[in-house]
């Protein structure tokens, strides 16, 4: 395993709406690389995060993953991260073709979202809006052999009183040239995820929403 130091500029806020900023704070950012060592390729030092699209979150190489694709694939997720936050608590819209392919993972996304946002309502949490996020990479690894980005992000959640922080794991992959999201897992105290999935998972398996077996035992879709 090989560890190298991307030295990014990455100190950047993110405006998405009105008076909701993303703030993320890593200037330099540990990469572990697992498998065969990496082929430099050309790439930009600064990434600019723009309102989501299917075609914002483009791969160096469309024929593959690269080492050099983690900063668009960081500035995926941090958006991600914002627009799901700002669904689940704030109702707002998200375009989860933005972010992901596999359509088990975009139905349970759309299910977790829908749920949380549904038992805030209920529970009248909701007039306490979110209003921004921190963001700070806890790991980062890239996959050579099995063509993926793992990234544990911790997300400290601004609210209009009070906040709260939250782990979320993610692993990347290239699609047709397209940075997607092909796992999530928030482990968070009590999080969705935690009781759907269990506590204290290993995120490493990219192709685990298409495992039929492992889908029905866990109850994570619907026909």
């Amino acid at each position: 395993m090989k560890r190298l130091i991307l030295l990014l500029v990455l100190l950047f806020t993110l405006s998405a709406c009105n008076n909701f900023t993303t703030n993320v704070y890593e200037p330099e950012i540990p990469v572990s690389v697992i498998g065969k060592e990496a082929q430099k390729t050309e790439h930009s030092a600064i990434t600019k995060v723009k309102p989501s699209t299917t075609s914002d979150f483009l791969a160096k190489d469309k024929d593959g993953l690269s080492l050099w694709d983690f900063e668009t694939a960081y500035a995926m997720c941090v958006t991600a991260l914002s627009d799901y936050y700002k669904a689940i608590w704030n109702g707002s819209d998200i375009h989860l073709d933005s972010y992901f392919d596999n359509k088990n993972l975009k139905q349970n996304m759309q299910q977790k979202i829908t749920s949380q946002h549904h038992l805030f309502l209920k529970n009248k949490l909701t007039d306490n809006a979110v209003t921004g996020l921190d963001i700070g990479v806890e790991q980062v690894e890239f996959n050579n052999e099995g063509d993926f980005f793992y990234l544990k992000l911790v997300a400290s959640v601004n609210k209009e009183i009070g906040s709260f922080a939250e782990p979320t794991e993610f692993l990347i992959q290239s699609l047709n040239g397209n940075l997607v999201i092909v796992d999530w897992y928030s482990s968070g105290k009590d999080s969705y995820d935690s009781f759907a999935r269990g506590e204290r998972q290993i995120i490493n398996r990219p192709n685990i929403w298409n495992e039929s077996e492992w889908l029905e035992k866990n109850n994570l879709i619907t026909n």
